[in-house]
């Protein structure tokens, strides 16, 4: 029973940051001056012509969290589901 649990778990990271900081872009997440990627994007927004690497960095971040997460919850799915063992 635990490996479905793992498994759910770590999918559900992913989901949770994505609304983490999607919240924190709109300014409903913690409060500055605690660093979240949400409120980086949404400050960023003002130099996106002056620096756009600056909303860059975060984005990619966001993203790339997200995706390991789910990497990490569909290895964990394919190495803990006997069904998948031929």
């Amino acid at each position: 029973m635990i490996a479905p649990i793992l498994v759910y778990a770590t999918l559900r990271t992913g989901v949770t940051l994505l609304v983490a900081s999607g919240l924190s872009f709109l300014g409903l997440g913690v409060q500055p001056p605690t660093p979240e990627w949400g409120s980086m994007l949404s400050d960023a927004q003002l130099y996106l012509t002056i620096d756009p690497l600056m909303a860059f960095v975060p984005g990619v971040t966001i993203t790339l969290a997200v995706l390991g997460f789910n990497l990490l919850g569909d290895g964990l799915r394919d190495v803990l589901d006997p069904t998948l063992r031929h």
